[in-house]
């Protein structure tokens, strides 16, 4: 679908220097969400610096196929926290089919986000305005920041908020160098073409199935796509133990309260989980009730107890943290069912070119096969190693630190890493163990206005 809002209600920026400015970097569901927060208080001068033409969809949204579904219901992912409803409303007004337990499009809500930007750009006026250009480095300077764009220009600001997203995904080790040169590797399966390019192999004459290195709801995306633009395509998809995504129910379970306390080790917490589904709780209430104190939860354990949960517990955490939609899990159904995909536990050893063409796996335990491509499904990648241009530059500049376990970086409970240089989104990871998605992000927005600093009156 087509937004009705037009196009340029975000206008280009000024670079010059003006008092009271925040600049926010990332114009994705974070920086989408945050500039139209900032905008509520008349007393700052907002600057969203992003290449895209029309900020708010960001990779989640932005590469989102039509039938890419959200893995969370209409009723909680409004961008207002204070309107429940303000999601559900802008369907209706666009005649869109869908009530509070519809899983949409992502692409809908992609066009969503950028609508309720532009609805907040064209109430502030000349307040937020939209730097289109990629933002390439970040100094402090004697009253507040500077950061510099791919073009050369300069934006000045008193308050910098990073809203980078995730940190690009990371190929695993195993893929040696050869491979990764290779046409038929895709290290990152949402880069424009990437998968028509693995597609292109598959239809060659001697083709051989696509090999995804990831169970998790990437691939199951992957696998949708593949399948979308070439029926019948043979798809492997492997993980050290292939789990996949649990589903969500067709209706949410009612709510429970499990006063769950905070706890240092891990076994307590684990042991009163388990107890209350044994009791007869619905087990996706009970992971909702987690999710909204997982960070209260997290920063309880010890390091660890922490490091102990990532080795064993995550990856049974996230399939039933982060499930399908019901429309999407029937889909992977069929395909398991008509022998198209085929979900695979096993430890891979190493990936490189076949002579004959295509990817050669050598997966413990079995004989080396043949594959026409392979789709690293990985999600994202560790930092400091998976850091970005600008992220490197910071964290070189030592302006930002790794969190904990290199899954995001340092921050308060505000998201502020330094004064004046703040976090939104998935990078939040270092600390804040639940800050992937909306809801979540929505908080941390909030949370950053009203811990922002009073701006300077004006003379």
């Amino acid at each position: 679908m087509t937004s009705i809002v037009a196009r340029n209600t975000v206008t280009a920026a000024a670079t010059g220097r003006q008092r009271n400015t925040v600049a926010i970097i990332g114009g994705g569901c974070g920086g989408a969400l945050a500039a139209a927060a900032i905008t509520r208080n008349p007393a700052w001068r907002t600057v969203l610096i992003s290449p895209e033409d029309r900020p708010g969809r960001g990779v989640a949204y932005g590469a989102a196929e039509p039938w890419h579904l959200l893995n969370s219901r209409v009723s909680t992912m409004s961008a207002d926290a204070t309107d429940p409803q303000h999601l559900l409303r802008w369907c209706r007004a666009r005649g869109l089919p869908a009530d509070a337990a519809t899983f949409l499009p992502r692409a809908w809500y992609g066009d969503y986000l950028a609508d309720h930007l532009a609805g907040a750009a064209s109430t502030a006026g000349s307040r937020l305005v939209h730097h289109r250009a990629e933002a390439v480095g970040v100094r402090p300077e004697q009253a507040g920041w500077t950061i510099t764009d791919a073009n050369g220009c300069r934006i000045h600001a008193d308050q910098v908020i990073l809203a980078l997203g995730n940190p690009p995904p990371r190929p695993p080790a195993a893929v040696t160098a050869a491979a990764l040169d290779s046409p038929a590797f895709v290290a990152d399966p949402w880069a424009p073409g990437v998968l028509d390019r693995a597609l292109a192999a598959v239809r060659s004459p001697a083709a051989a199935p696509v090999l995804l290195l990831g169970t998790g709801l990437t691939a199951v995306d992957v696998v949708l796509t593949l399948n979308e633009k070439a029926r019948g395509v043979p798809v492997e998809a492997l993980s050290r133990r292939g789990l996949l995504p649990q589903t969500h129910p067709q209706r949410p379970a009612p709510a429970v309260d499990l006063a769950l306390p905070e706890a240092a080790a891990l076994g307590p917490l684990l042991r009163h989980v388990r107890a209350a589904i044994a009791e007869g709780a619905d087990w996706t209430a009970v992971v909702e009730y987690v999710r909204h104190h997982a960070d209260r939860l997290w920063n309880g354990l010890t390091p660890a107890a922490q490091e102990r949960f990532l080795r064993h517990v995550q990856r049974y955490w996230e399939v039933h943290r982060h499930r399908m939609a019901p429309p999407i899990a029937a889909r992977i159904d069929r395909l398991r069912d008509q022998g198209t995909l085929r979900i695979r536990s096993g430890r891979l050893l190493c990936i490189d070119p076949d002579p004959g063409g295509g990817l050669l796996a050598h997966i413990e335990g079995e004989a080396p096969r043949r594959y026409a491509a392979v789709v690293s499904c990985t999600g994202p990648g560790p930092l400091p190693s998976s850091a970005g241009p600008l992220l490197t530059a910071l964290l070189a500049d030592g302006l930002v630190t790794t969190g904990p376990h290199g899954l995001g970086l340092d921050a308060d409970v505000d998201g502020r890493v330094r004064p004046g240089l703040w976090l939104v989104g998935p990078l939040r990871r270092g600390r804040s163990w639940e800050s992937t998605a909306v809801p979540e992000i929505r908080a941390q927005v909030e949370r950053l206005a009203a811990a922002l600093p009073q701006p300077v009156p004006a003379a």
